[in-house]
């Protein structure tokens, strides 16, 4: 880069594709448009569905029914009881949208070539759009409990959060409780924007790179269903993606968060290497 700056006088490799360009390019995308739209009516569907289908009987056991028994509680339950249908799947969709469509789509449109000829450094060009692309991830994953928290609190009141298990936190202690709670469902889904990621680096098409990750991420649900797989499955980040159900306990319990995390943070960090190595070495030509 030495000689580059030579012949054009000003240049600096680190000023090149800059955050807020990035960010403002992802930002006017249709794609961006659409998934904040569907996440904040999300919390508005499901409010007309208990609207409409009334209290459940709990004729059924587990704790999942006996959280959507105490959903109509509060407004924090609302917003946990909206978190805790969406974080299995929904959430997974706008972290490999963002993750998988920032490289591929580039390539697919035949402008990643121009931008590297810019020239925008290979390693600078993943940094800025990872980091957008992370940043968007968390904000569709804050939005949507966001969103449900002030039409919960606006159609059932502000409250104490009620306990499934028994009990109740204060409204104070519970809205830390539930920022605990999104902290770690971002946490739990950097497996799928490493995975996303990583396939955006080795296909050009968006669609396979978003699709991929969606897939393979149901791959590791699937598996961890298995329980014939025993003490293996806790290497699994599905094993650990409802652990910020503690978050939400009369006592906070940080085991299975942390190990969640570590589990999730190791595959994220092996996918991002796998994609910066690929893309090092990638002959773009599109």
């Amino acid at each position: 880069m030495s000689d580059l700056r030579e012949y054009a006088p000003g240049y600096w490799a680190g000023r090149t594709l800059p955050l807020r360009v990035e960010a403002e390019r992802q930002l006017r995308r249709r794609r961006t448009t659409v998934m904040a739209a569907l996440l904040t009516a999300l919390p508005f569907i499901l409010a007309a569905a208990f609207a409409i289908g009334g209290e459940d009987g709990g004729e059924r056991g587990g704790n999942r029914i006996n959280l959507m028994d105490t959903a109509t509680a509060s407004g924090l339950n609302f917003a946990a009881t909206a978190l805790f249908v969406s974080a299995g799947f929904l959430l997974v969709i706008p972290v490999a949208l963002f993750c998988g469509d920032t490289v591929a789509s580039e390539a697919n449109w035949a402008s990643l070539r121009y931008l590297l000829a810019a020239p925008v450094p290979r390693t600078r060009l993943l940094l800025s759009k990872l980091a957008v692309a992370l940043a968007f991830s968390l904000a569709a994953i804050v939005l949507l409990p966001l969103v449900a928290l002030a039409v919960g609190t606006v159609l059932y009141g502000w409250g104490p959060l009620q306990v499934p298990t028994g009990g109740s936190l204060a409204a104070g202690d519970a809205t830390g409780r539930l920022a605990v709670a999104v902290g770690y469902v971002f946490v739990s889904q950097l497996v799928t924007a490493g995975l996303a990621f990583w396939l955006s680096t080795v296909t050009d098409a968006p669609l396979g790179a978003v699709g991929g990750a969606v897939g393979l991420t149901i791959v590791g649900n699937v598996l961890d269903a298995v329980t014939a797989l025993g003490d293996w499955r806790e290497l699994l980040p599905a094993h650990w993606q409802f652990a910020w159900a503690d978050a939400l306990q009369p006592t906070l319990e940080w085991g299975g968060m942390i190990k969640g995390s570590a589990v999730s943070v190791a595959f994220a960090l092996v996918l991002f290497a796998l994609a910066f190595r690929h893309f090092a070495r990638k002959d773009v030509v599109s």
